[in-house]
C-alpha cells in the first residue's frame, strides 16, 4: 500500500495495487503543470487509487482534448492525469507519494521538448516523444 498527499495535506490517497513503469515526462504541458523541468509519473489502475480525504478539493482541467489534469484546488499540487479514452487508467504524480514505490524510472519521454536550461545527464534512455510500442512477437 502506498500513500500520497498534496502540499496542504487536504487531499490524501492510497494506492493498493501495482504501479506501472515510472518515467520522466519533458513535454511542455507537464513542465507547465509541474513548474519544473519534467514530471515524474507512473500509471495506476483507477480502481487501485482511493481518495481518503479531500475529494471535494480535487479540481480538473482539460489540458488537451480528452486529457484531464487533477490538482488540489487549495494548494495547486498536481495529483493525477486521466484520459477520457482510457477511464480505467490514471497517471499519478510521484512527488506526492510518502513511501518509496520500489521502482525506478525507466526513461525520459518527450525529450525533444525538454527545457533548454536542463541538461539530461543520467544514463536513462531518452525518447523524442513517447516510448515506441514493442513490436508484436512472431
Amino acid at each position: 500500500m502506498l500513500h500520497g498527499r498534496c502540499l496542504c495535506e487536504g487531499v490524501r490517497f492510497e494506492i493498493d495495487g501495482a504501479l506501472g513503469p515510472l518515467g520522466f515526462c519533458h513535454c511542455s504541458q507537464c513542465r507547465r503543470a509541474s513548474g519544473t523541468a519534467f514530471s515524474a509519473n507512473a500509471d495506476v489502475r483507477r480502481a487501485d487509487l482511493r481518495l481518503t480525504r479531500g475529494a471535494e478539493l480535487v479540481r480538473e482541467f482539460e489540458s488537451s482534448p480528452g486529457a484531464f489534469r487533477a490538482f488540489c484546488g487549495r494548494c495547486g499540487s498536481p495529483v493525477y492525469k486521466r484520459f477520457e479514452a482510457e477511464p480505467e487508467r490514471l497517471r499519478v504524480r510521484l512527488g506526492l507519494l510518502e513511501e518509496d514505490p520500489g521502482l525506478r524510472p525507466r526513461a525520459h519521454v518527450f525529450a525533444a521538448d525538454k527545457a533548454p536550461w536542463y541538461p539530461i545527464s543520467d544514463s536513462l534512455p531518452q525518447f523524442a516523444e513517447r516510448i515506441p510500442p514493442k513490436p508484436p512477437r512472431s
